[in-house]
């Protein structure tokens, strides 16, 4: 294996491989959970780690049932790349027990078919503790400093419709 190829590997390494999913209604509004564990109040969109012989797909699937309650949506799009960000330093102990620094993540869009009603966030495996749906311009005003939403909504600008 050439040094390059190691280098490569080992940075890899480093991340936490995962999805993230653009929940749209039918509006166009874009559903966010509020995290109970970072202060002031951050909402994020729904994420989770890819696990093995998962497809980004899937994982997303998953990660929605598990999150919001409700695995009803339709795939709309797939992000061309991995988008990849690190946690601030003084989060890397907490989060993942230290074992990366940041995430690399597959990002989707999908549609949500069901009702308000079918969205519960007080799952056992939910990190979230409220939820609400939003204009896509919000979005990176609710979000913790580090996440890297514009990059996401920049990746499906011709999706959005505000």
């Amino acid at each position: 294996m050439t040094d390059q190829k190691t280098a490569e590997m080992a940075l890899r390494n480093q991340y936490r491989l995962g999805v993230g999913i653009v929940l749209l209604n039918q509006r166009g509004e874009v559903f966010v959970g509020r995290r109970p564990d970072l202060k002031p109040d951050v909402w994020q969109m729904p994420q989770g780690s890819i696990e093995k012989g998962e497809t980004p797909q899937q994982a997303a699937l998953r990660e929605l049932k598990e999150e919001v309650g409700t695995d009803n949506a339709e795939l709309l799009a797939e992000s061309r790349d991995w988008l990849q960000y690190d946690v601030p330093s003084e989060f890397v102990p907490k989060r993942w027990s230290g074992r990366w620094k940041g995430q690399r993540q597959k990002w989707v869009v999908m549609v949500f078919r069901g009702a308000d009603t079918d969205i519960n966030v007080a799952g056992d495996d939910s990190e979230l503790d409220a939820w609400r749906w939003v204009p896509t311009k919000d979005i990176a005003g609710l979000a913790a400093p580090f996440k890297l939403y514009l990059d996401v909504i920049g990746e499906f600008s011709t999706i959005f419709r505000d």
